[in-house]
């Protein structure tokens, strides 16, 4: 980083410092710019045979409609309106 583009971003976020402080931030800086460069060295891809997953996806069962349980029957201890829970207002 130079000393054009950190006087710029205190421009931008109202900072000042003295050229002591400039000097020092601009050190700080570069070295987070630094280290976030590194970061783009590490594969991120995902493989899911990393993350300790037992299950494959094939292992999964198959997704089959089934019949829901009755509303009328989920519903009965309630005062549903239009075949809905109603719930009191929590926020203003």
């Amino acid at each position: 980083m130079d000393i054009a583009t950190l006087d710029h971003i205190c421009a931008l976020s109202k900072l000042n410092f003295t050229e002591d402080e400039q000097k020092e931030m601009l050190g700080q800086m570069t070295d987070i710019i630094e280290l976030m460069d590194t970061i783009k060295e590490y594969d991120i891809t995902y493989d899911d045979t990393k993350d300790h997953n037992e299950i494959g996806y094939g292992d999964l069962r198959e997704d089959i409609p089934a019949p829901s349980f009755p509303t009328e029957k989920l519903q009965q201890n309630t005062s549903p309106r239009d075949n809905c829970y109603v719930v009191p207002k929590m926020m203003e």
